[in-house]
């Protein structure tokens, strides 16, 4: 199984990524933790400077445990169709069924709050402020996926994401 999750920062969206992989024993990737490592090895300047490289790398681990037949949750933003397509691509090639779940927060006040009340929990590694996350370049999502708008407890959200998982 192959869940990859995408939405602005804020959604909530990791908690619900973490959660799932705990409950599925995947192995959970979050490009976030990947970006900050980048950065803490001296091997990107700062976050301006990551580019594409926590998805590329990402991309690369995600590969190495599909193929190893384990399960794999990835937690990325995943804002434009260029990154959602690496996700798709990598799924053709190990012949592992995707899953997308797109979180978003419609409550725009409560998104905002919980922007703007966030603190990182990674070294090395900024959360966004609400200026940013409006300001970013973000396509919308196409085709098929799992739609969360993560209001109210997010375990009711774990559970239909699972639900829908075992469906596929």
């Amino acid at each position: 199984m192959f869940v990859v999750f995408g939405g602005l920062p804020g959604t909530g969206k990791s908690t619900l990524a973490a959660e799932v992989a705990r409950r599925l024993r995947a192995t959970y990737l979050r490009v976030d933790a990947i970006e900050a490592a980048l950065i803490g090895a001296g091997l990107v300047a700062d976050q301006a400077s990551v580019g594409a490289a926590g998805y590329v790398v990402a991309n690369r681990v995600a590969e190495s445990s599909l193929r190893t037949g384990l399960d794999v949750v990835v937690d990325a933003v995943n804002p434009v169709e260029l990154a959602r397509a690496g996700w798709r691509e990598l799924a053709t090639a190990t012949d592992v069924p995707l899953t997308f779940v797109e979180v978003t927060c419609s409550d725009r006040d409560r998104h905002r709050r919980q922007v703007e009340q966030r603190e990182s929990d990674l070294a090395d590694w900024r959360v966004p402020g609400w200026a940013a996350v409006v300001e970013r370049d973000y396509e919308p999502w196409t085709g098929e996926r799992i739609e969360v708008d993560n209001l109210g407890d997010p375990q009711v959200h774990v559970e239909r994401i699972l639900s829908g998982l075992r469906r596929e």
